[in-house]
């Protein structure tokens, strides 16, 4: 069953409720297994926008393809799935709208920064300490840069570096050096187990450790996928894409993600009152988006108590300012 290989979306129904109030075009640039498309989708036909709607899902694993297209495959004629890096946002949607002969303008844009349940569990995949794998950790099986090639190439400085900037791990120094200390003595660091071992020998006990192993296998992950640059320029391209008043809303899931999105979001919300001091009746420039969550929502007690992976998810909401505002 697609839901046992994906896990359930998370704050969907607050998603749905911020994002899906006209017909238009809809894009879920981070598709995974299709549970939120699908909720969008069954609230675009609730509400009679569905024939005068389109859905846009983009994803870069196979294997989310291909469960989204059979958990979708009730809405086929109005949704096209693409595979593609969601940086591309603003490529994807003006390839698509010109094959579908429309504006390619959109209503609503949903990214959720979270990696699947169904990545997480397959051990092949090496995303988890959990489990035994290889060091990949691609979002995309075809992309050329794996965990392993940086646990076992990258030099100490360099690891340091790495698991402080994304993982904000304070052992950094430490699990780097040691690291560099295993691939001395045997050759190379084999999977998951062996990278998990070396830190769990460099971490205090108890909760300590979990907390440890979860910040050095982010940090990898990040490096392996450019993540954090991919998301600026994902938020960029969506916001270029908008419609008047169309929406988007992010789902992050760790500081440096949150962190980012606050950053883009306030930046492009701001308005330019030119220097200080001058005293203008109107600013130079308004701002491009408004903020319609001012601070990040979270998932509920009930939620949380029924998906553990919510707990740490936060999302925030914009809307886009017509044109005749920024004129």
């Amino acid at each position: 069953m697609v839901q046992e290989r994906f896990h359930d979306p998370v704050l969907v129904t607050e998603v749905v409720a911020f994002l899906v109030r006209k017909p238009g075009i809809y894009v879920d640039a981070t598709l995974g297994g299709g549970g939120h498309s699908s909720a969008i989708l069954h609230a675009l036909f609730e509400a009679g926008y569905g024939d005068r709607s389109l859905l846009i899902g983009i994803d870069q694993d196979d294997a989310a393809l291909r469960e989204a297209s059979e958990r979708l495959r009730m809405y086929k004629a109005g949704l096209v799935l693409v595979k593609g890096n969601f940086q591309d946002i603003e490529g994807i949607i003006s390839r698509v709208c010109c094959e579908k002969e429309r504006d390619p303008l959109v209503a609503g844009i949903l990214l959720d920064l979270g990696v699947s349940s169904f990545q997480i569990d397959t051990p092949e995949r090496g995303f988890s300490y959990l489990r035994d794998g290889a060091l990949d950790m691609r979002m995309d099986s075809s992309a050329s840069l794996r965990a392993c090639d940086i646990v076992n190439s990258y030099e100490e400085r360099e690891l340091a570096r790495l698991f402080y900037r994304y993982g904000e791990e304070p052992r950094s120094r430490s699990i780097a050096k040691a690291v560099v200390a295993y691939r001395q003595i045997h050759g190379s660091v084999g999977g998951t187990q062996e990278l998990a071992a070396i830190i769990r020998d460099n971490a205090h006990g108890g909760e300590k450790v979990i907390k440890t192993l979860s910040r050095v296998f982010q940090a990898l992950r990040i490096e392996v996928n450019g993540e954090l640059d991919v998301l600026s320029r994902a938020l960029d391209g969506g916001i270029n894409c908008l419609e008047g008043h169309g929406r988007m809303a992010v789902i992050s899931y760790h500081s440096l993600e949150d962190r980012i999105v606050k950053q883009a979001f306030a930046e492009k919300a701001k308005s330019d009152w030119g220097p200080k001091g001058v005293g203008l009746r109107e600013p130079l420039a308004y701002g491009e988006i408004a903020l319609v969550t001012k601070k990040p929502l979270i998932a509920t007690p009930k939620e949380i108590a029924l998906n553990s992976r919510a707990r740490s998810a936060k999302l925030r909401v914009i809307e886009k300012i017509p044109l005749r505002r920024l004129l």
